[in-house]
């Protein structure tokens, strides 16, 4: 069972996110993330800087993107920010993915996201690039958005670097269990009474693509919020309640947490998460 904080990438924030995620690994969380989201949602830091700070910040912990969006970044360039991140972090480094869904940003930039179906098609197309530049001598990929010629990328990444894919839809689904070695979906896209279906169609890819769906993480990614029974969209209530809700999600398949704090007292929330809802979990 993994469990995660979410560090907000906000600027305006009087706490310093390198403090928010030293106190996570104080507190004996599993990992921290962030979020990826470049224009239009306020002042915020760059994703990838931001992680960055965060892995030089820490000893333990591991730093996860959740999810960088695909069309931001060259997948060349991607396996290459990776494959250094990982290395400098000590090998604390987890690669989370998303097709893409922030059409005002891609318009902004003049980048083209095009359907659900060429979004999974290039997000395929980015996984296959990462992996064989992580792992061959040289890679010569023709596809429908992406072309590389006799690339080589070196040095190759210590260990196989994991790649945690952010899909809802049922084309992205099976590309999870098929590809990825993790899903970490939000509440909001993937809701409590849809997501024991959606897993099923994860496993069921991985079953027939030869894989062991044991081995794949199934990450929940929810805001929480401790006392606050009016928060649309969060666990929220008691310690017991939000342990009750918790378990329910961990019956309908999930493996770990990555949790959102909605407190206004980050650190008081935390405490508590690890205090009073995560020994319950695992004890």
């Amino acid at each position: 069972m993994l469990f995660g904080l979410d560090v907000p990438a906000t600027v305006d924030r009087e706490a310093d996110q390198a403090d928010l995620a030293e106190t996570a690994e104080r507190l004996d969380l599993d990992f921290v993330s962030i979020n990826d989201h470049l224009l239009d949602s306020g002042p915020r830091y760059e994703a990838w800087t931001l992680l960055t700070w965060l892995a030089a910040s820490t000893l333990r912990i591991r730093v996860v993107s959740r999810v960088l969006g695909v069309p931001f970044r060259h997948p060349v360039l991607l396996a290459k920010m990776g494959e250094s991140l990982d290395r400098l972090s000590g090998g604390r480094f987890t690669l989370g993915l998303g097709a893409g869904s922030g059409e005002r940003e891609f318009a902004a930039m003049g980048l083209r996201s095009g359907s659900i179906r060429e979004r999974v098609e290039a997000l395929e197309e980015t996984m296959r690039i990462l992996r064989g530049l992580w792992s061959g001598d040289t890679l010569t990929f023709d596809g429908r958005f992406h072309t590389i010629a006799e690339a080589r990328l070196e040095p190759k990444p210590a260990h196989a670097i994991p790649i945690w894919l952010g899909t809802v839809g049922p084309r992205g689904l099976e590309l999870t269990g098929r590809l990825a070695d993790g899903w970490i979906p939000s509440l909001a896209y993937a809701p409590p009474e849809r997501a024991p279906a959606m897993i099923q169609v994860i496993q069921s890819a991985a079953e027939r693509a030869g894989r062991d769906p044991g081995r794949l993480e199934l990450i929940y990614n929810l805001e929480l919020a401790f006392g606050d029974q009016s928060s649309t969209g969060a666990v929220c209530g008691t310690p017991d309640a939000i342990v009750r809700q918790l378990r329910s999600f961990l019956d309908a398949g999930f493996t770990g947490f990555n949790f959102q704090l909605r407190d206004p007292d980050w650190h008081m929330a935390a405490e508590k998460l690890a205090a009073d809802v995560i020994p319950a979990l695992t004890g």
